[in-house]
């Protein structure tokens, strides 16, 4: 292995072009957060409070998304998140952002083990959920440990893959809600079960809170648009382009799946052992539909874990680079994959398997808000960069008709997604099942703050010994 300079960006070449970039970013959406997050959504806040609280999460992540252009486009780099936050609110900060970046992406890939493994009881019932978990990790572990490039395809082929099966999922959903395709001893339901099993807000408002943390867990994926901007072609159109069709068709995968899913299930019946989608293809009589629908999610969530994988390694790389940690993490194989960081981030998302031991579906719910907190702090921190950057960039002298990319409505974007992400970050200490991720969050922050300060007090008192 051989170690390489931030200027030269290694063998991060730019291989990656504007379709995977696409897919990437909308694969990293599309996997627990839709498939098996859901049910816990619908079960917690009704039929109306998940459609509602669906639509609040793609607002913010939507507003997310514009701050995150003007950044990727103005200054296209891999690990793009700390490096802006570092340059335009502080280095603490930006180390903290990093650090949070790749917690995200661990606990994610940790919780895509998990899930797969709550998946496969579905066949194998008698199987402990952390012996898949394991076989799934090697493979996605090898997947990543060849090219940059090699993982790029293959994402845009199981991306591509799993947008087709949500097509096709809203379209039989739909058919079964109104009575076009037969279900299993019930009549087609319609809007009952939207509208008349306790009405839209069967728990109130206030469990749409609750459960934005999950919803923003749930989007969380689409800026990996910042951290592929290094090695994508192109930058300047792909990145726009990639941000417009990933947003849009991101709300309409979600909105009509939350939808249909809705129709189909009474939200009672919802939950986190086994996926919504699968629950619906069950009452729908096309044989072996469920188990077809259950093979898909699974490929579904291996997809996540793949791009979270590849998300995390790059992340400690670019604090390597920047010299925010070990330059250990900072080599690479001559295949230009950085196999310490792919390492280190395959161990510490390794820890979900002791779920197994506890209890699977209430870790998965604990893992998915300590993800989500994690999230939405990144996300906050986005914006904080954007808002800074283009109050330095007009302090400067710069003209706007320089930026290729320009976040609209300038400060109030920056703004309101910021208070909204906080929103998000409350309604946590309001909902038990997810408290714990406050209570290992902010000690986590105030952990990485303190140690960006003692590291750079002790290096200040060996320069002046120095001296």
């Amino acid at each position: 292995m051989r170690s390489i300079s931030g200027s030269e960006q290694n063998s991060l070449k730019r291989t990656m072009k504007s379709r995977h970039l696409f897919m990437i970013s909308l694969g990293g959406v599309i996997g627990t957060g839709l498939f098996l997050s859901t049910g816990y959504i619908l079960n917690q806040a009704g039929p109306g409070g998940a459609i509602l609280a669906y639509l609040f999460g793609g607002l913010i992540m939507y507003l997310v998304m514009l701050c995150l252009g003007e950044l990727s486009v103005a200054m296209p780099i891999t690990g793009s998140f700390p490096v802006y936050a570092a340059k335009f609110i502080g280095p603490a900060t930006g180390f903290t952002i990093g650090w949070l970046y790749w917690l995200t992406w661990v606990v994610t890939v940790g919780s895509e083990f998990t899930a797969a493994g709550l998946l496969m009881q579905r066949w194998f019932p008698h199987v402990s959920v952390w012996i898949f978990s394991a076989i799934f990790a090697v493979m996605l572990f090898v997947l990543n440990a060849v090219t940059a490039k090699f993982f790029a395809e293959s994402e845009f082929w199981i991306s591509g893959f799993k947008v087709i099966v949500i097509i096709v999922f809203i379209v039989l959903g739909g058919a079964a809600m109104f009575g076009f395709i037969p279900m299993e001893g019930q009549s087609a339901p319609m809007l009952s079960n939207i509208f008349d099993k306790g009405g839209l807000f069967p728990n109130g408002f206030l469990p749409v809170l609750f459960v934005m943390i999950s919803v923003n867990f749930a989007f969380s994926g689409t800026e990996l648009i910042g951290v592929t901007a290094g090695e994508t072609e192109d930058p300047d159109k792909s990145i726009p382009r990639s941000i417009r069709t990933v947003v849009w068709r991101t709300m309409v995968f979600f909105i009509g799946a939350i939808i249909v899913l809705a129709g189909l299930i009474p939200w009672q019946e919802a939950g986190v052992i086994e996926s919504p989608f699968v629950l619906v293809f069950d009452k729908i009589g096309i044989p072996y539909a469920a188990d077809i629908m259950n093979f898909v999610i699974l490929t579904a969530l291996l997809s996540v874990g793949n791009s979270g994988l590849y998300a995390s390694t790059r992340m400690l790389w670019a604090l390597s680079q920047e010299k925010m940690v070990s330059p250990w993490l900072g080599k690479i194989t001559s295949r230009g994959v950085p196999m310490n960081a792919l390492i280190v981030s395959m161990l510490v998302a390794c820890l979900s398997l002791l779920s197994s031991v506890i209890a699977a579906d209430t870790v998965y719910v604990v893992l998915i808000a300590i993800s989500g907190f994690a999230v939405v702090a990144v996300w906050m921190g986005i914006v904080a960069s954007q808002f800074m950057f283009r109050r330095q960039f007009l302090r400067e002298g710069g003209n706007l008709k320089d930026l290729k990319y320009r976040t609209p409505l300038y400060p109030v974007v920056p703004i309101v997604a910021f208070l909204l992400c906080l929103a998000s970050c409350v309604g946590l200490y309001f909902d038990p099942a997810q408290r714990i991720a406050l209570y290992c969050g902010i000690p986590f922050v105030a952990l990485c703050y303190l140690i960006y300060y003692l590291k750079n007090r002790n290096r200040k008192t060996e320069q002046g010994e120095l001296r």
